[in-house]
Formats: C-alpha cells, sequence, structure tokens
C-alpha cells in the first residue's frame, strides 16, 4: 500500500451536545478495528483533477487504501466525485450534452472498481458519481459493504435546482436505508446527497426508516449556519451524521461529523486530507431508548400540511434553465 502523505484528524468525543468545536490530531498511529460498537468513517477530503475520471479513479483508490490502514470501517467522497462536481457552462454549445455523455453507468468499470477494491480492503466504500440514466444523469452514491456487495444507490432527490448542471439531472424518487455489515456489527446506514441535508425531511424520513448513521457527499461552502443545521439534523434524529466535502481552493473543505448527541466528531480544515470520524453505536442506541428527540414525541397526524405542494407566491423561483420552478414536476 503507498504510504500516506496527507493530513488526518482523528475523531475525539468532546462534551457538551451542542459544541460546535471539534478537536483534531495531527499525524496518528493506526487506529484500531477490534473496538466494539464503533464504526469509523473516513471523509476523503480531496482535491479533484476535473472531469479526468481515471486520475480522480486512481486518487480515490490511493485515499481508499490510505484510509484502510488507518482503521477506517467506511470512506466516504465527497459529491460527483468522478467528474470533481465539474460544471459545464451553459452557454457553450453541446456542453451539456458532453455532461450526459460522460456519466458513468453504476455496472460500469468506473463505479465497480470500488466493489472490488472494498472487497480487497474489507472496508465499505461510499463511491459518488454522475450515474448514466434516461433521461438525465442522476447525482448517485452507491454503498459497497466489506465484501463487495452493494448495499444501495441513491440518487440525491433534493437536486440543486436553481443551477443549470443539476436541473439538467435526473431526481431521485426516495430515501434508502440499509443494514451494514461491519466488523463493530450490523448498522442500519442511509445517505443524503448535498442540499437534501439542507431539508429537515431528508434526515427525518432516514430517521424513521431505521438510520443510525447517515452519509453526506457534499459540494459546497459550508459556514457557520450550515455546520450548525448539520448538527441539529443528528441530536434532533439521534442519529450519526458524516459529511464529505471539497477542499480549498474549490470549496472550503470542512468536512465533518456529529453523533447522535450532537456532539462533533471530527471538523477538517480547508486542506486536502483524510479524517476520521468514530461512532459509538453503543451510546447512540442507549441513548435512543429514553431520548426526547427522534420519533419519541411526534405527532404525525398533526403533520398533513407537510406533504402539500401548495406554497405562497414569496417562495416561488426561476429554476437553472431560466423556467418557473414547479415541485411537482421533479
Amino acid at each position: 500500500m503507498p504510504k500516506r502523505s496527507s493530513s488526518v484528524a482523528i475523531a475525539l468525543t468532546l462534551g457538551a451536545m451542542a459544541s460546535l468545536s471539534c478537536l483534531t490530531a495531527e499525524e496518528p498511529g493506526s487506529a484500531s478495528r477490534e473496538e466494539s460498537d464503533v464504526v469509523t468513517v473516513a471523509l476523503l477530503q480531496m482535491t479533484s483533477f476535473g472531469t479526468d475520471q481515471q486520475r480522480n479513479l486512481e486518487k480515490a483508490d490511493r485515499f481508499c487504501r490510505q484510509a484502510a490502514e488507518q482503521g477506517a470501517d467506511i470512506a466516504l467522497m465527497g459529491e460527483m466525485w468522478n467528474i470533481g462536481y465539474t460544471r459545464f457552462d451553459p452557454e457553450t454549445l453541446g456542453a451539456k450534452e458532453a455532461f450526459w455523455a460522460s456519466a458513468a453507468p453504476k455496472d460500469g468499470p468506473w463505479v465497480q472498481h470500488f466493489a472490488r477494491l472494498a472487497a480487497e480492503l474489507d472496508m465499505a466504500i461510499a463511491v459518488t458519481y454522475a450515474q448514466a440514466w434516461e433521461p438525465m444523469p442522476r447525482n448517485a452514491v452507491t454503498l459497497f459493504d466489506r465484501h463487495g456487495r452493494e448495499v444501495f444507490t441513491y440518487a440525491k432527490v433534493h437536486t440543486s435546482d436553481f443551477k443549470p448542471l443539476e436541473r439538467n439531472m435526473t431526481p431521485g424518487d426516495d430515501f434508502y436505508v440499509a443494514t451494514l455489515d461491519t466488523a463493530a456489527g450490523p448498522v442500519e446506514v442511509g445517505a443524503m446527497i448535498c442540499f437534501d441535508r439542507e431539508q429537515p425531511e431528508s434526515a427525518r424520513i432516514l430517521m424513521l426508516k431505521g438510520a443510525e448513521l447517515v452519509l453526506v457527499p457534499n459540494c459546497c461552502g459550508l459556514d457557520d449556519r450550515r455546520v450548525a443545521q448539520f448538527m441539529v439534523r443528528a441530536f434532533e434524529n439521534m442519529m450519526g451524521v458524516a459529511m464529505t466535502n471539497y477542499p480549498a481552493p474549490y470549496q472550503n473543505g470542512r468536512s465533518v461529523a456529529f453523533d447522535a448527541f450532537g456532539t462533533c466528531l471530527v471538523e477538517a480544515g480547508e486542506d486536502e486530507g483524510i479524517f476520521l470520524a468514530r461512532f459509538d453505536l453503543e451510546a447512540m442506541r442507549r441513548q435512543r431508548g429514553k431520548t426526547i428527540w427522534g420519533n419519541a414525541y411526534r405527532r404525525p397526524h398533526r403533520y398533513g400540511l407537510l406533504s402539500s405542494p401548495d406554497k405562497a407566491d414569496v417562495w416561488n423561483r426561476i429554476d437553472g434553465i431560466g423556467q418557473p420552478y414547479r415541485n411537482t414536476e421533479r
């Protein structure tokens, strides 16, 4: 395996539930994968090679190998890693069509490379890509378990329709939770992608489906409000959340993870690196049995309005292709 050159942050429990401060450690030794009931997620905060999918594959392969050396149970890439979330110029003739043509099929060599790698490394890998789909590609993440088997493929439901790139993609139509086999035992895992995490319904549905840990590929600037918002998703649903973003200068890093108590486990800086978040499953499950949050005291029979497509004029918008955004058509 290649030697590690990137910086690493080890996740440590910090105390107060609402704290946003995170402790990082430089260049730790390999973490043990034998600690019971602890699942370690490696946030792969990588600088891409743009649309050079082969070089992106090789880099993600290298980072996954380094993450496995450091004791990770799951490796998580940033959003649409195969093309480095590279936007096309909508004013350039043929650019949109070229983007569509570059999408990778789930059963194709680019994605399946990581299925084989997961089995080789005995480590789950959440691989992100523009997925070949009709009539337009999807923004997808496929989770392969440590045996190289597909656990689920999730496509972003809340596509960023305010920008041309994702307005020219097909939204997903559901959220998924599945049992992931890890060295620490089975854990119920789901996924959101970037703008999904800014909609409280996404995390809530995943919690209702049984998610204990949610993986979140991301590509955007993360300010304090967005990080705080992500923390709330964790403790209001009593589940761990882990988000991988792109480093500077493309985005501003800050890949981050919170446990089910809202405690910040790790937060990256702006630089490229591998950052480890360790989730204590036993503590989360114990707290779920007595918390007032999650699904303990909800009143779903009062929430009918949440599923209504109606909205006041103040919320009407023009989408990324210059058309009125119609929420029932996407």
